[in-house]
């Protein structure tokens, strides 16, 4: 056998093998390198990924905070009901879904099985509603109008109802104490939407899935303080959704109190008012039209004259608000928003706008003594008033002769302001000035804060609208087109005025001025403009920022922040100005517009003051103003539709006023049945417990039950009941 020698092979074996081990010594590195940098370099943030992927929330809402009246009285809080959730997760593990379960309990509540099975499905792009928007983990409530008995079927016999159950929760409640009603000041709630939570993701003030939201009113200005912090428990699943162990919880934090300068009992009493005083109307006949009045809207407010707190705020047509809760129906939801609906949910206290009449003469009086118009001169009060050939008339055709700037507001003079109106214009240039126009009238009302926002703490406030020459610019620009394709020189009425307007509706023409000048033509205001103005003129000139809010107090009473007064403007008058017209508002009620509704009243003892405003707008019955003030309140009343000023209006804000001070019908003051005869300026207290100082509120018993005085009566009781009453 011949041997082989190695020689030669064994070198060529000796490199392969060290080319082998540097190969797999690579490898190993490779390895051992990317292991160390998974486990120990950034070991620590995949182990939370790889966590985070596991772990589920389970929300426990937080329990909103309430609405309080200035007393204490709740007017939005939370009353504890039966509600009964079902538990997807259970429900997924059976192997019908869970069909059979909530057939049994659609049974046991009264309901229909495919509502209760909709209540259950998720929400997605082609789910409708009703369904579930919130976490699949967390329960899925299907009714918080369960009975007592059906809570106890259901968990007596809780093995033939796995995944659900029946237990006691809040949910919000409008209560309505003092027969208040509150609906558009209060607002409403709805669950969060996914573009809300995704906006607020990275803020201070997250959402969560399980949320409700405040939609309109305060529930909706103070959304952030009243809503808290939801408590959230989060459980570790497997890949097939099953829970295996719990981790780390965050405790729920109640949400705030909201405090407000609202009185329930004044509420209460306003709207009743407001709705008594549109009844009647709808009774009397409108000699224009042929046809009774339809006051179809109306609004009131009460406002502290020298903090700009509100008291109370009412609009007409209302709505319970507690429709809300739970969701609101189709059925109701067309109510509340159809065509014939005449929408309940507009606030008309700061969203109706509407020419103010004669209401506004206050701001033209402190116009026409800031041009340098004296205050004592004689000034015509004549019938009617020429232009052009164009006749605008007095209200009634009265003629006083020539009075002062004061006797003018008293009696509501048109006439003596049409001429002050029309004086001015001719001397900025009439309708095409030269140089920078003085515009005196047009520059008061925005002095006085009109054409934008009061500011007040609820949302959608509207600005009305003061029709100087740059709005008359803009208006004219955004519709010539259309005026000039519709406007006939000898058309109907309609197409006269679009014809005129195409021509030179950009102008400042001698009408439109003398209009504007007694709150007519393009002019429009809020009630809330009106309260905040005439608040001014009672507390000596100084306008405020009109607030609800009054303070915000944590669930256990222990922190309070109050919401403070803010000047808002000061009224562009002199002291003498004011003086004058203080005495001119006073005159309305004694012996000017006013008069035949006050009759009685103890003026020596509590001044009040008022203007009457019938405004005119076409297509339409005319628009009942007025408005008035004591040394403690502005009180405001429009009613749409209903007639003159004081006709409509006049015995309801009298009504108000004896409310507030306790006044009977022949004049007298009983101050136990006062509501209110001075603001409320203490907070109310809210223990550590949560539970809140309030007193019950009793049905309100006027000091005499009988009506306002009737001009005979009030001539016994020695009060001149004299001019007109508009």
């Amino acid at each position: 056998m011949t041997n082989i020698p190695e020689t030669g092979r064994t070198p060529r074996v000796q490199i392969r093998l060290v080319i082998l081990q540097i190969l797999v010594l690579s490898l190993l590195l490779t390895l051992g390198g990317r292991l160390w940098y998974l486990q120990i370099r950034n070991g620590a943030e995949y182990a939370k990924e790889a966590s985070g992927n596991h772990v589920q929330q389970v929300v426990s809402p937080a329990v909103r905070g309430s609405i309080l009246d200035a007393r204490g009285v709740p007017i939005a809080d939370n009353e504890t009901r039966l509600v009964v959730s079902a538990s997807r997760t259970d429900l997924m593990k059976m192997p019908d879904d869970g069909k059979a379960v909530l057939a049994k309990l659609a049974a046991v509540l009264g309901m229909k099985t495919g509502d209760v099975t909709e209540k259950v499905r998720l929400c997605d792009a082609k789910t409708p509603q009703p369904c579930w928007n919130g976490s699949p983990y967390q329960p899925i409530p299907i009714t918080d109008e369960a009975t007592p008995k059906q809570a106890l079927q259901i968990r007596e016999r809780s093995e033939d109802f796995p995944g659900i159950t029946a237990e006691p929760e809040a949910v919000r409640r409008y209560a309505g104490p003092g027969d208040s009603n509150t609906a558009q000041v209060l607002g409403y709630l709805s669950p969060v939407t996914d573009a809300e939570i995704e906006k607020a993701k990275d803020t201070a003030s997250p959402y969560l899935r399980s949320d409700q939201v405040g939609r309109s009113g305060l529930e909706r200005t103070y959304d952030k303080e009243l809503r808290g912090k939801a408590g959230v428990t989060r459980y570790e699943v497997d890949n097939l959704g099953r829970v295996i162990g719990r981790a780390k919880s965050d405790e729920a934090e109640p949400g705030a109190n909201v405090v407000t300068s609202i009185d329930a009992r004044v509420q209460g009493v306003a709207e009743r008012e407001l709705n008594e005083a549109m009844k009647v109307a709808r009774q009397q006949f409108d000699k224009i039209t042929g046809e009774n009045y339809k006051a179809d809207s109306g609004a009131v407010v009460v406002m502290e004259a020298k903090t700009g707190r509100i008291v109370s705020m009412a609009s007409a047509p209302s709505y319970d608000p507690n429709v809300w809760i739970g969701g609101i129906s189709a059925k109701d939801y067309k109510q509340l928003t159809g065509k014939g609906s005449d929408y309940p949910l507009l606030n008309r206290a700061i969203q109706g706008q509407s020419a103010p009449g004669s209401t506004f003469k206050v701001i033209s009086t402190a116009a026409a003594a800031e041009a340098g118009y004296k205050w004592d001169g004689g000034y015509p009060c004549t019938s009617s008033y020429s232009v052009g050939g164009q006749v605008f008339k007095n209200f009634e055709g009265e003629n006083f002769g020539p009075i002062s700037l004061g006797r003018a507001l008293e009696v509501s003079c048109d006439t003596v302001f049409y001429g002050l109106a029309d004086r001015e214009w001719k001397k900025d240039g009439g309708i095409n000035p030269k140089g920078t126009p003085k515009d005196y009238f047009y520059k008061a009302a925005h002095q006085f804060g009109l054409g934008k926002t009061t500011g007040i703490d609820l949302p959608n406030e509207v600005t009305g609208r003061v029709p100087d020459r740059r709005w008359k610019k803009d208006f004219w620009e955004a519709n010539k087109d259309s005026w000039c394709k519709t406007g006939k020189k000898d058309g109907s009425y309609v197409e006269k005025i679009a014809y005129e307007n195409c021509l030179e509706g950009n102008k400042m023409r001698e009408g439109d001025s003398i209009n504007y000048s007694i709150g007519q033509g393009d002019t429009l205001l809020t009630p809330i403009q009106e309260a905040m103005i005439y608040g001014a003129l009672a507390n000596g000139g100084t306008e405020y920022v009109p607030t609800i809010g009054k303070a915000i107090i944590s669930a256990d009473g222990k922190t309070v922040r109050e919401i403070k007064p803010q000047v808002k403007a000061k009224l562009p008058i002199t002291k003498a100005t004011l003086k004058g017209m203080n005495d001119a508002l006073a005159g309305v009620v004694t012996r000017g517009t006013a008069a035949w509704k006050f009759g009685g009243w103890p003026q020596d003892k509590i001044p009040l003051h008022a203007k009457t405003g019938t405004a005119e707008v076409y297509g339409k019955q005319t628009t009942s103003w007025l408005a008035t003030y004591s040394k403690d309140y502005s009180v405001i009343m429009t009613i749409s539709q209903a007639g003159t000023g004081s006709g409509a209006s006049g015995e309801a804000v009298r009504k108000i006023y004896n409310a507030l001070y306790g006044v009977a019908a022949d004049g007298t003051i009983d101050k136990k049945k006062a509501l209110l005869p001075s603001p409320e300026k203490n907070l109310p207290k809210i223990k550590q417990d949560g539970s809140i100082d309030a007193p019950t509120i009793k049905p309100y018993k006027p000091a005499d039950p009988s009506p306002s005085p009737t001009p005979q009566l009030a001539a016994v009781l020695g009060t001149p009941v004299t001019g007109r009453r508009h």
